[in-house]
């Protein structure tokens, strides 16, 4: 399983987190989209990559490779509490600091801190977090720190000058294992992921796709437009939904979309972190399932 490095990254401690991928032999890559790349060309088995923050939102290199580029599919998801430290060497201090290095998505959520504690800072964007701990250990110089995890202090040899410095409490990061082929069986408590292209930019066109959903009882988790890469104005939307390709009503939806738009890309059903929704699906699910019986049954009533 590749996954984003070096050693010490966010990435990392998600994986470790889930048992049945500690299991597998860990390769580190130097970007998301070498992860991505080598998953797509089957040299590896899986690739694990970040794919939304709580703060800062969608991780837009994983989620366009996903839609536009690799043929890949989600296998499952791991969701994981995310605090960030400022890293130094063991000689610098807070004061010392005039240029700060990590991962542009990382940087992005401490805004209010380099703003307040170290106004008019430098800041440069590296592969990672533990990337920038790293580059800052080997350079050893006491004015450079580094925006990452206090594992990443341990293993370079670093000192933290300040802890959870990101913007706001109860940060998350969502990271998906992603593989060429496959569709995890249902767990019950699953999640689908779709991209879905217009026929035409339109009023009403996205209330049309809304409509499939809400008219089954389908919950959305999720609901992101992304351009094209066509053209101004040319976006396709990317959605989250609770339930299965394998559960009646999600694959009644998918199918109707399937028939209406321009194209559905189907990017997985997988099983959902965090705790069991609630049961809302199950009941639209067995109602469905009363109807399209009693439909059936006048259907077996007509005269040939």
């Amino acid at each position: 399983m590749a996954y984003l490095g070096p050693e010490a990254t966010f990435t990392q401690q998600a994986l470790l987190s889930d048992p049945d991928l500690t299991r597998l032999e860990a390769v580190a890559m130097p970007t998301i989209s070498d992860v991505l790349a080598a998953a797509a060309g089957g040299a590896v088995d899986l690739g694990f990559v970040p794919i939304e923050n709580a703060i800062e939102g969608s991780v837009t290199v994983t989620l366009d490779t996903l839609a536009f580029e690799a043929d890949l599919l989600i296998q499952r998801e791991v969701v994981m509490d995310v605090s960030l430290n400022l890293l130094g060497t063991p000689d610098s201090t807070l004061e010392d600091i005039t240029r700060v290095a990590s991962y542009q998505v990382a940087t992005a959520q401490c805004r209010n801190f380099l703003l307040t504690r170290l106004p008019g800072v430098a800041t440069d964007a590296a592969n990672s977090t533990a990337e920038a701990a790293r580059l800052v250990a080997e350079k050893g110089d006491p004015t450079e720190a580094a925006i990452g995890t206090a594992l990443a202090a341990e293993v370079y040899g670093l000192k933290v000058l300040a802890e959870e410095i990101e913007d706001h409490p109860g940060n998350q990061t969502r990271f998906v294992a992603v593989s060429r082929r496959g569709i995890p069986a249902p767990t019950g408590h699953d999640r689908t992921t779709l991209v879905i292209f217009q026929r035409a930019d339109r009023p009403g066109s996205l209330l049309t796709i809304l409509q499939e959903f809400a008219a089954r009882a389908i919950n959305l988790t999720k609901l992101e437009s992304r351009p094209t890469k066509k053209g101004l104005g040319d976006y396709c939307f990317i959605i989250d939904l609770e339930g299965h390709v394998d559960d009646e009503l999600v694959a009644d939806c998918i199918r109707d979309l399937k028939s209406k738009m321009a194209e559905v890309k189907f990017l997985g059903s997988y099983p959902a972190a965090g705790e069991h929704g609630p049961s809302v699906r199950r009941d639209a699910e067995a109602s469905w399932r009363a109807a399209d019986e009693w439909v059936r049954d006048l259907r077996n009533q007509i005269r040939r």
